[in-house]
């Protein structure tokens, strides 16, 4: 498992919510309305989720690390000395923007990196939604550090220093920002990235440094006769967290399974997002989308009584999720993935009620299972809080269910 992240992420969520505290204060202040219930709370859920499974498989980056610095690195970089974090740092940020490069132009990184940018709206809670497969493949851009001898621990601590240097771009209420625009990322660059608009797509890579993009040829600036449109091109038109991660690699193997030809079923996987084999898209074909008249925000209506429950149980989540970062490292690997298993099916379930009532039995028994455990391992706090939990629920089963519209959820395509 991967203890220096979930330390660095445990330490770190506190001061990201305080931070994101203080830009709602802002955004009903000046009654912006960059926030939106469901959608930061899908956001949270994506963020809890992308931390177990980077946990439970960071390993693996980590072990292909050590293999090639220790087997094929012909030099070994001393961790002690302050050049050596400096060139570190600057050579993580290039290969950050080779990695984030692929994942908006190859089908299978893409897969992986569309999470990010699922949201509609674009604010700090933005920067919490990382995906949960990312630990799968993303470390093989990082391979050149192994090679250069850049220490273990120096790779590890600039990795997360990168990661959380990108928290504070992730918001609306910061304008321009002269000479920085064109130095290092910034609100404004980031904004032009999560765009969909034809000019901003696949544009500003970097995470740090700008040039780059300069360098490469993919920056844009922030125009005000072209404000940003967020989301993707297909709308998920979900707010499960489980098929918010998996969506495009279904609608990719789909594609792939019915595609004729081999060299279409293979090609799939690398080719850019959106591409299709002819003959699929000719029998299954995709409407034409123009984000200026197309995209409509998804945000289905509910009661405010189930809303505030949802709220409630995702911060309920989000406390249970920091003990479970401070504790892995002093309990077995069974143990940390029986702590995390009720996480990971709250977060499907509340995904649900904020969907449709249909979950409200889904809930049910979640939290049946959860005060059952809960009771059995001698945790009062979270069996009385199941069980209240509990109560809300079976009140609003008891409630007429008055009539619904289900929209269908979206392809997965950008």
């Amino acid at each position: 498992m991967e203890t220096t992240y979930s330390r660095a992420v445990g330490l770190a969520i506190p001061v990201f919510f305080l931070l994101i505290a203080a830009e709602f204060v802002a955004d009903r202040m000046r009654d912006t309305r960059y926030y939106r219930l469901a959608d930061t709370l899908n956001s949270l859920s994506c963020g809890i989720l992308s931390t177990g499974m980077r946990v439970f498989f960071g390993f693996l980056g980590l072990f292909a690390y050590e293999w090639v610095l220790r087997r094929v690195a012909l030099v070994h970089l001393p961790a002690a000395h302050w050049g050596t974090w400096v060139f570190a740092f600057v050579l993580y940020d290039f290969c950050y923007y080779w990695q984030h490069r692929f994942g908006h132009t190859m089908g299978l990184f893409w897969a992986s990196h569309v999470v990010h940018h699922q949201s509609e709206e674009f604010n700090l809670t933005t920067a919490l939604r990382q995906p949960a497969t990312g630990a799968f493949t993303n470390w093989i851009f990082y391979v050149p550090m192994a090679l250069a001898g850049v220490p273990v621990a120096v790779f590890l601590m600039v990795g997360v220093i990168q990661l959380f240097y990108q928290f504070w771009p992730h918001t609306r209420h910061i304008g321009r920002l002269g000479f920085l625009d064109r130095w290092i990322q910034t609100p404004s660059n980031h904004r032009v990235h999560h765009a969909q608009n034809d000019l901003y797509l696949d544009k500003n890579y970097v995470g740090v440094f700008t040039f780059w993009d300069r360098l490469f040829g993919t920056f844009q600036d922030e125009l005000d006769e072209d404000p940003p449109i967020y989301g993707i091109r297909g709308q998920l038109r979900s707010w499960n967290p489980v098929w918010a991660n998996l969506h495009y690699y279904w609608a990719m193997a789909l594609d792939s399974w019915h595609a004729q030809s081999w060299r279409d079923k293979l090609y799939v996987w690398i080719a850019p997002p959106g591409w299709r084999p002819a003959d699929v898209a000719a029998r299954w074909p995709k409407p034409h989308y123009d984000p200026r008249h197309d995209f409509e925000l998804y945000d289905p209506s509910r009661s405010a009584s189930l809303s505030w429950y949802c709220l409630a149980q995702i911060a309920a989540l989000v406390v249970a999720d920091q003990r479970f970062l401070t504790a892995i490292e002093h309990q077995g690997v069974a143990l940390n993935v029986l702590r995390f298993g009720p996480i990971l099916a709250g977060l499907v379930s509340i995904g649900g009620l904020l969907e449709n009532r249909e979950f409200l039995w889904v809930e049910a028994g979640r939290l049946v299972l959860s005060a059952a455990i809960a009771g059995a391992t001698g945790s009062g706090p979270i069996t009385a809080w199941a069980a209240m939990s509990l109560i809300f629920i079976c009140a609003m089963l008891r409630r007429p269910r008055p009539a619904e519209a289900f929209e269908p959820t979206g392809s997965g395509s950008r």
